[in-house]
């Protein structure tokens, strides 16, 4: 799949103040969840179909995509969740 834009839902934890215009995430196959309950999708993606990108129950979060160290929106990603665990 490679690179695909993905859209965070609002007020999720995961991609709390997330300023992006455009957030795009490495996919590397077509693999992916479907929520029981919607409320628990964080972010979806298109890619022939709207899917889940990214899922989030209390303080538990997964994603689907690979958070690269070497494109922005991975390491703003994964610099976000550090902090947020630092910090609680």
């Amino acid at each position: 799949m490679g690179w695909t834009d993905t859209y965070p839902v609002a007020g999720k934890r995961l991609f709390e103040r997330w300023d992006e215009d455009e957030t795009r995430f490495y996919f590397v196959h077509s693999f992916h969840a479907v929520c029981d309950d919607p409320a628990d999708v964080a972010a979806t993606a298109h890619y022939g179909i709207d899917f889940t990108a990214s899922v989030e129950h209390g303080h538990i979060s997964g994603c689907q995509f690979h958070p690269e160290k070497s494109h922005r929106y991975g390491m703003k990603l994964l610099t976000h969740v550090y902090r947020q665990e630092a910090t609680a």
